[in-house]
């Protein structure tokens, strides 16, 4: 098996790629000592459970080691990856806001194991005759983002590392990208996550209802809005964004996104219908209801309307829900106050065209120690059982930690006003 990790890294052959080799080469496969040629999740759970960092090392060393001697050798060996994948290209004065955070072979490992799972679902429509596949454009995209640069740098360097020949130039990527519409790309979302699915049943057990966490994502806008449709308005009433829905199951580890979807709002510049944001929601369950079965919803504030409720409600699904203080809850805090209360439970219904059911309105300690705060729920809840309950909504910052990471460390840089960028 050992051999068969020195082969993947020297080849840059993904799990999936090097079952494929073995099915087709059995040859190689009774090399490796192959009976038998293990599928795609078997080398994954090999690599991380039966072998220790030493004999990761061991590995990569190894493979590092032939790489360079073939390519030093001039030895005639097309399988052998690249010599510029595996060594330092020259240090390069970066600014502060450039310094790269994740080493090469951090680079090429998140690429490799993206290759299958995620690219292959995304296409852009091109002839077969094209100079590039889809999926080196994405290869390049993954680049650019972890190394935090734009285009122009970024297909530079993405070539000395890969050779010329093997990378499009900067225009060429954008014209590629530009190709891909946002319905195309969601679409491609949901086949990879489905795909996802298949890899880790082996591993992990999704048969208990699970919490998820929607929420609302922005990517800056700074250009003009004329004619921009997709482009939004900020919460401070001042920046322009493009606004994405997301849906996410809420683990011990890091979250888990099921379903994503672009949101479109009614802005001054545009004709778009007025939001309908309870619609978009709508279709995110339904979407994840595929793959698990949800237990609870925590939402942020922006979601707390009536119709927002009725929707969760109607999809069978437990909800907690921030709610915006209204004149209505400043008369309760205040009896509150003057009755000496910390946590009150106020019944209420929900009854709008689509349906209707009774929900609680839950007052309880703000978490950040100043004054009280106000949740919206479905469920039966007890005012002695009211803080606790509500301490599961702390739980959403492993969300807005995660867009910390993907937009931080995988958004690629770019000025351009096109949404699917």
């Amino acid at each position: 098996m050992i051999f068969s990790f020195v082969f993947m890294e020297i080849t840059g052959d993904s799990y999936a790629e090097f079952a494929r080799r073995l099915t087709r080469q059995p040859e190689v496969a009774s090399i490796l000592g192959f009976s038998r040629v293990p599928d795609d999740p078997a080398f994954s759970r090999a690599w991380r459970n039966r072998f220790s960092d030493a004999v990761h090392e061991y590995v990569q060393t190894s493979a590092h080691f032939v790489i360079k001697e073939v390519h030093d050798r001039d030895i005639s060996a097309p399988e052998v990856r690249p010599k510029n994948e595996i060594v330092d290209e020259p240090a390069v004065a970066k600014k502060p806001d450039e310094q790269e955070s994740f080493s090469q072979g951090e680079i090429i490992q998140t690429t490799r194991l993206a290759r299958d799972p995620a690219f292959g679902h995304f296409e852009s429509g091109r002839g077969r005759n094209a100079s590039y596949e889809d999926t080196q454009f994405f290869e390049l995209q993954t680049f650019m983002g972890m190394v935090r640069c734009g285009t122009a740098q970024g297909t530079t360097r993405f070539q000395y590392r890969r050779g010329e020949e093997y990378g499009p130039h900067g225009d060429t990527h954008l014209r590629t990208v530009k190709q891909f519409n946002p319905e195309e790309l969601v679409n491609g979302f949901n086949e990879t996550t489905e795909r996802l699915f298949s890899v880790i049943a082996s591993e992990v057990s999704f048969r208990r209802p699970v919490t998820a966490a929607i929420d609302i994502t922005t990517v800056p806008y700074y250009g003009d809005v004329e004619e921009m449709p997709m482009v939004s308005g900020t919460k401070d009433r001042e920046g322009r964004a493009f606004k994405f829905a997301t849906l996410s199951i809420i683990g011990q580890n890091i979250p888990l996104v099921l379903a994503v979807e672009p949101v479109r709002e009614s802005s001054a510049w545009d004709e778009n219908p007025p939001n309908q944001i309870h619609r978009t929601v709508r279709r995110l369950v339904q979407r994840a209801k595929e793959h698990v079965s949800i237990e609870t919803v925590l939402c942020d504030r922006e979601f707390d309307s009536m119709k927002m409720f009725q929707t969760l409600s109607n999809l069978n699904v437990n909800y907690l829900i921030p709610k915006r203080v209204s004149s209505s809850e400043r008369d309760v805090l205040k009896q509150m106050e003057e009755d000496n209360l910390e946590v009150a439970v106020e019944s209420a219904s929900v009854r709008v065209e689509t349906g209707s059911h009774s929900m609680r309105f839950l007052y309880v300690p703000s978490t950040s120690g100043e004054g009280t705060a106000v949740f919206a729920t479905n469920l039966q809840v007890e005012p002695d059982e009211a803080e606790t309950f509500c301490q599961r909504y702390s739980r959403r910052w492993q969300i807005e930690n995660g867009y910390k990471s993907i937009k931080g460390d995988f958004l690629a840089k770019t000025s351009s006003k096109c949404s699917v960028e």
